[in-house]
């Protein structure tokens, strides 16, 4: 896991990686070194965070928080360099990245139904995360309801009607071709009659230039007032996580994201980006196959697996 930016920030657990007492990855930090020479190892940061998936204002806010970071400790550089480093960058990106932290579970407990609705494009692991979620509420003793309100293609309702069936959980549904909407209208009224109950909306993946689908998205959140509207990302996507986020943003306002196949992903900047520009909350993140490989997005978990 983010084995290409741990050596592109020199901070690879590899033999062949590892800093000597005066490098880190080809860059020097001279523990006399004037300010010119970090003037050096953050312009190349910028670039090795660029190539990272990272984007390019967000790896120029990052180089240059560093910059004074370093400068500010160029005197007192002694020892383990590497350390300093490592501990230098962290500390910036912690800076960067950091977004007010939303508590999914929390917010279902204060209201019933507590609807959330999911979009996302074809692929990311929307409805396979619908599922993961459905399985966490139902863990914690939530009447859980998922609405398959993508009804565009037939193979997308049998796929979130067998993962309730293994899950245990209702799954509200129409015919293929039907009216979405009104798949989350009924979904909503059938658990407005349970206590503790919460509700999940399905929703077509959207290519990004299809403007028929996205009205359709507009309809179904008009439909079912969510309290919550997810996004869900492939980590896998790079920079283009980020052009998604804004996509949907812009169309029918984002509260958080899933991410998915983060534990495939060897770049990882993709994350710093999206906190850092949108200043929305990752909620969860994917890590496998099964159901329980989903767990709460904390930036430290983040930042251990990057920078160790």
């Amino acid at each position: 896991m983010f084995e290409k930016l741990k050596e592109k920030l020199g901070l690879s657990n590899k033999e062949e990686s590892r800093p000597s007492s005066e490098e880190v990855r080809g860059t020097s930090i001279n523990v006399a070194a004037p300010s010119k020479d970090f003037d050096e190892i953050t312009s190349n940061l910028k670039i090795s965070l660029i190539e990272a998936d990272v984007a390019l204002p967000v790896a120029d806010r990052i180089s240059n928080v560093l910059l004074k970071k370093l400068d500010d400790k160029s005197i007192r550089l002694k020892g383990d360099r590497s350390a300093v480093f490592k501990e230098a960058v962290r500390a910036t990106i912690k800076e960067i990245a950091a977004v007010s932290p939303l508590d999914l579970v929390d917010r279902a407990e204060k209201k019933s139904p507590f609807v959330v609705m999911f979009v996302g494009m074809n692929g990311t692991g929307k409805t396979t995360s619908i599922a993961k979620l459905a399985e966490m509420f139902k863990q914690k003793g939530f009447y859980v309801v998922i609405a398959a309100s993508d009804t565009f293609r037939a193979g997308a309702i049998e796929q979130i009607a067998l993962h309730g069936e293994r899950i245990g959980v209702r799954v509200v549904k129409h015919q293929a071709g039907g009216d979405p909407a009104a798949v989350s209208f009924d979904a909503v009224k059938h658990a407005s009659k349970i206590d503790r109950s919460v509700v999940l909306i399905d929703t077509a993946g959207r290519m990004q230039n299809n403007k028929n689908l996205l009205e359709e998205m507009k309809k179904i959140k008009r439909i079912s007032n969510p309290d919550m509207i997810v996004l869900t990302l492939d980590a896998l996507s790079g920079t283009d996580t980020l052009n998604q986020a804004r996509l949907f943003d812009e169309a029918v306002g984002i509260d958080g994201y899933i991410v998915t196949k983060i534990d495939a992903d060897a770049k990882g900047g993709g994350v710093i980006s999206l906190l850092s520009e949108t200043k929305k909350p990752i909620l969860y993140i994917g890590t496998g196959q099964t159901y329980s490989d989903f767990i709460p997005f904390s930036l430290d978990w983040y930042l251990d697996r990057l920078l160790n």
